[in-house]
């Protein structure tokens, strides 16, 4: 149905470029206007509710209000609304916020860079690392690896980092130097009656025969998210980070962690690198690290590759990278408080509890549910998998977007889901819900996911 003339739905068609949307759908069906929100729940502009299961984009770790983060903007906006970081500026919410994540980093690391989101996060990474390389004579060792359904940002270099058919196709990425190896998912990847440790070695063997077959001198960085996100919240198996570890040592390959969706306590730890023991050269981060109020990202470095920074732009005169916004006051300001905020609610202590709950309580609903493949996660951020086959792990023909169709009857039940590869459901609310908040969540999916059910018995009753 059209929306009516006039209205937000129709400006909206009419003007704007929307990330993630097919547009020629959207030109007819138009959005939902979120107008409001209050703890874990959204309202639209026609004032229907609606309990955010993702938190928005896996991000509003307090929820959709918190006066605190509000009086602390407004603050700053008054005291100094901005200055750069160029040229040995600086100022004090900048400096406390660098001084906070070195304090809380999981692994000693020496300085931190900010930008404004986590793909510019992960981008600077990239620079940073084909700088050091340049700077310590090793100009070949350029090549990098991730994992094939990664998630590592949109920007040309990030998005090649990025394992996901839609963030390459028609986009001519990734770029040549970008590499990719397999994901590290036993429901899918592992052979007839291989362990989670014995897949996990196969593909570390894997990583080792691509670094020695593309030569040791030209691989410079891993990269790689502790639990994936957009590609399916694709837990890894058991050792794996131990023995990816060892390969990546050998072959003096730098580890970047990705801990833009993980970071902030949603595993259960501070950081998703202690949750899967991962002790990363560099860490990228965002989202929770403001609870997604202002737009911040950072890059913490260790010792190794700082020197080999401060010594070639000590050569060039500096370092040539940063962005006008980088460690903007009014954002730093806010994450200095959201970290501050995450320490005195005790914020990790409710996830150890809560996030176990979750679990529990997806596994006890779906996991017997013909329809569901696969329920997995740890902590606050978990799947359900559907699949058209159980016993077979068959998925449905992408061209029934089975995933999306659940997507929108949980919105008509009164849940924004996250539909992604494979028709995986995500779940990954702001990390203040509670047990009974829960519950109310799982009782709406297993609505939708039921109306979606007669949906398809129909459709198979029709094919007959």
């Amino acid at each position: 149905m059209t929306p009516p003339r006039n209205s937000s739905a129709a400006r909206d068609i009419a003007h704007v470029l929307h990330p993630y949307t097919d547009h020629k759908v959207h030109q007819q069906a138009g959005p939902v206007v979120i107008s409001r929100g209050k703890g874990i729940r959204v309202w639209d502009d026609q004032g229907k509710e609606y309990i955010e299961a993702v938190a928005g984009l896996w991000c509003a770790a307090l929820g959709f209000d918190n006066e605190r983060l509000v009086k602390a903007a407004e603050a700053q906006m008054r005291k100094l609304p901005f200055y750069h970081a160029f040229t040995a500026k600086s100022h004090e919410p900048m400096i406390d916020l660098a001084e906070m994540l070195i304090e809380r980093a999981p692994v000693p690391m020496s300085k931190v860079f900010f930008g404004n989101s986590g793909s510019e996060a992960n981008d600077s990474a990239i620079k940073m690392i084909w700088y050091y390389n340049n700077a310590l004579g090793r100009p070949r060792k350029k090549k990098i690896i991730s994992r094939l359904k990664a998630y590592h940002g949109i920007t040309v270099a990030s998005g090649s980092l990025t394992g996901l058919p839609a963030n390459h196709k028609l986009f001519d990425l990734p770029l040549p130097g970008f590499l990719h190896v397999s994901t590290p998912h036993h429901y899918h990847g592992a052979q007839p009656g291989e362990t989670e440790e014995q897949f996990a070695t196969r593909l570390a063997e894997e990583l080792d025969a691509v670094i020695q077959r593309e030569g040791p001198e030209t691989v410079a960085a891993f990269w790689a998210e502790p639990v994936m996100g957009a590609g399916g919240v694709i837990v890894p198996p058991a050792t794996y980070f131990e023995k990816i570890q060892a390969v990546l040592r050998k072959h003096d390959v730098l580890l970047v962690a990705d801990e833009v969706i993980c970071g902030f306590g949603r595993t259960g730890s501070y950081w998703g690198c202690q949750t899967m023991g991962i002790e990363p050269d560099i860490l990228t981060c965002a989202k929770a690290l403001s609870a997604s109020f202002l737009p911040i990202s950072a890059v913490m470095i260790n010792d190794k590759v700082f020197q080999g920074i401060a010594e070639g732009s000590h050569t060039i005169g500096t370092w040539g990278h940063g962005f006008t916004y980088s460690g903007h006051p009014v954002p730093a300001a806010v994450a200095v408080e959201t970290l501050r905020i995450y320490d005195e609610i005790g914020l990790l202590d409710h996830v150890r509890r809560v996030g176990p709950y979750m679990q529990k309580a997806l596994r006890a609903r779906f996991a017997d549910h013909p329809l569901v493949g696969e329920v997995r996660g740890v902590g606050l951020i978990a799947a359900i998998e559907l699949v058209e086959d159980k016993a077979a792990r068959r998925n449905f023909d992408p061209a029934r977007k089975v995933g999306l169709r659940l997507a929108k009857l949980g919105e008509e039940h009164g849940v924004i889901l996250r539909a992604l590869i494979n028709d995986t459901i995500a779940f990954s609310p702001p990390l203040i819900i509670t047990e009974a908040e829960i519950d109310a969540m799982l009782d709406r999916t297993a609505a939708a996911l039921e109306a979606l059910a007669v949906q398809l018995r129909r459709e198979s009753l029709a094919v007959v």
